[in-house]
């Protein structure tokens, strides 16, 4: 009996280690089942960097040309959208260039206008100081640049008349010196000069017309200069009796007479032609003498 009561004990001991054991080496397989479990589920995903991956195909090798850039830099390959932003730019374009061309004329209009404009205060000054019998100073040099390629014989004969000017004054006082001789020719004798004293007597003209007495002519004479009319004036005075003792008197409204012409002539030109002409653009007008 002694010996049989021991061995249960150990018999219990042996059991309980031996489920210890297969608990342990459950708790181990299941820890390994879900580590294989696991790794089969990451395997089981979709890989995201397979996306991304660019694909190969046998015209990887094959040239591809590059999108062409749109406004922002970006590629825009759509030929519609390409040729309407070429058209709108070409009509940008074509505009600018209207417009530059539109403000080029008008300055070169205004431009224009103003050297016309300056020329003819040039040409006021220079008439208004030829009129007093003034001389031209400064005056000389602005009609050779504005005027001396387009009319330099104007230019010339006005420069040169201005040294030496006659006004309408100077012709009055020089009518009023000579009236006594050119109102009739020398004393020749008391014959000649009753019979010209009768001829005087009864004079007969049409109704109408200026009367052809000596006289009357001298008065006529000194109203057309006070009217500045000094051609008209000239040409009474060539058909007084004494017109040869007035030489010097005529010469002197002759050179009045174109000089006040030179000055028409460089009026038109200055109205009707530019300031600066081209190159080889030169139009000369001839003052012709009064008759």
């Amino acid at each position: 009996m002694t010996d049989r009561a021991p061995s249960a004990p150990r018999t219990r001991g042996h059991r309980t280690a031996l489920v210890v054991t297969l608990i342990l080496i459950a708790f181990a397989a299941g820890l390994v089942l879900m580590g294989i479990a696991v790794r089969r589920v990451h395997w089981l995903q979709p890989d995201d960097s397979a996306a991304t991956r660019p694909v190969t195909s046998s015209t990887a090798n094959q040239f591809t040309p590059a999108a062409p850039l749109d406004a922002n830099g970006e590629p825009n390959s759509d030929p519609a959208v390409l040729a309407t932003r070429e058209a709108a730019l070409a009509a940008q374009l074509t505009a600018l260039e209207a417009r530059t061309a539109a403000v080029s004329a008008d300055a070169a209009a205004a431009s224009n206008q103003a050297g016309r404009a300056e020329a003819v205060l040039v040409l006021a000054a220079a008439r208004r100081a030829i009129d007093r019998g003034q001389p031209l100073g400064y005056l000389e040099e602005q009609l050779r640049q504005r005027f001396g390629t387009l009319q330099p014989r104007a230019v010339n004969y006005l420069i040169q008349a201005a040294h030496h000017a006659v006004t309408l004054e100077d012709l009055r006082q020089g009518l009023d010196a000579i009236a006594p001789e050119i109102a009739g020719p020398a004393d020749d004798g008391w014959f000649s000069g009753l019979r010209r004293e009768m001829s005087t007597l009864i004079v007969l003209h049409k109704a109408g017309t200026p009367s052809p007495l000596p006289a009357d002519r001298l008065d006529r004479i000194r109203r057309l200069l006070d009217a500045g009319q000094v051609q008209a004036a000239r040409a009474e005075v060539q058909r007084l009796p004494g017109v040869d003792d007035a030489a010097n008197w005529m010469t002197a409204a002759e050179r009045y007479i174109l000089a006040r012409r030179a000055l028409d002539i460089l009026d038109n030109t200055a109205l009707s032609m530019p300031v600066t002409p081209a190159s080889g653009s030169t139009t000369t007008t001839t003052i012709q003498p009064t008759s």
